[in-house]
């Protein structure tokens, strides 16, 4: 499971740092996750490919998480995109960015599909043989959702060694994989487990952007592999915090300590503080496994 981190600060773009993008890449899989200002350059700066993204996934409609949007989509169009794109993220994103290229005289020359969400319960908004995606309903000035990436059950591995010893053939490796068991010609019954080993454990990642501090959200993150939850003021401004619904670092360690979460990775910092080191000193008199997101930083799990 890797992430790129395109941007991870707050409100606008500086000189420095970019709003909120990052791409995730699960059992080869490719999301963008937000799509702020700036969100194609930063995909070129980190080397990578247009062509490998499929589905954009828009937390809310304030512009630090979606005006590059339009810009990205339009840029597919210029390098003679084919390949489907879904775009998922709060009803009214559809009208808003066929807007623009209506009225910029802009058209793709691929289809471009629209997941518009309204549901303030947790869905499943993406699935296929190995990943499924749910939203996670959060508390901020918009309707704003999160997403939970679940890798699914892998295969089990097989033991090679013991596969040749009962002599069993190739054409039943699929099967075995799949967790059944063998019967050989004689009738023996060999247990799957005899003849394989365990898959590593699916990873997830959580992606929780503006909200308000909020611990029912706990239920639907825990025991996650990775937690991104933004983390825009220090303690000392808790105060603007609550008035703009976010959250402060100590915060959103509350959060993955509640959760149980493996790791805490913070971002959607203020760009009022000097070092983002501050957040992460704070968060861990919370919880001990944090990491800091920035511009350009990829994290490998």
């Amino acid at each position: 499971m890797k992430l790129t981190i395109l941007g991870c600060y707050a409100a606008t773009p500086r000189t420095i740092t970019n709003p909120t993008a990052q791409v995730l890449e699960i059992q080869n899989r490719m999301f963008l996750i937000d799509c702020g200002e700036g969100t194609q350059v930063q995909l070129r700066k980190n080397k990578i490919r247009f062509s490998k993204i499929e589905h954009i996934f828009i937390s809310h409609l304030h512009g630090d998480h979606f005006y590059g949007l339009v810009g990205l989509i339009s840029t597919f169009m210029l390098l003679n995109r084919v390949a489907d794109l879904h775009v998922y993220g709060p009803k009214g994103i559809k009208e808003v960015i066929l807007l623009q290229l209506r009225l910029s005289g802009s058209f793709t020359g691929y289809n471009l599909y629209f997941h518009e969400l309204e549901s303030t319960e947790s869905e499943v908004v993406y699935e296929d043989d190995k990943v499924l995606v749910r939203t996670i309903p959060l508390k901020h000035r918009v309707y704003t959702n999160g997403y939970h990436f679940q890798e699914k059950e892998k295969e089990r591995k097989l033991d090679i060694n013991a596969i040749l010893n009962y002599g069993i053939d190739q054409c039943y490796y699929q099967k075995i994989k799949n967790g059944g068991d063998i019967t050989l010609d004689d009738g023996t019954v060999i247990p799957n487990k005899k003849i394989t080993t365990d898959p590593e454990p699916p990873k997830s990642y959580a992606f929780c952007s503006d909200t308000v501090y909020d611990e029912t959200l706990v239920p639907q993150i825990e025991q996650t592999t990775v937690l991104y939850h933004e983390s825009t003021f220090l303690e000392s401004e808790a105060h603007l915090a609550e008035k703009t619904l976010h959250t402060t670092a100590k915060q959103a360690a509350n959060i993955a300590r509640l959760a149980n979460v493996k790791q805490l990775l913070l971002g959607h910092y203020s760009t009022r503080y000097e070092k983002i080191s501050l957040f992460r000193e704070e968060a861990e008199t919370i919880f001990p496994n944090v990491l800091l997101s920035d511009d350009g930083k990829v994290f490998e799990f």
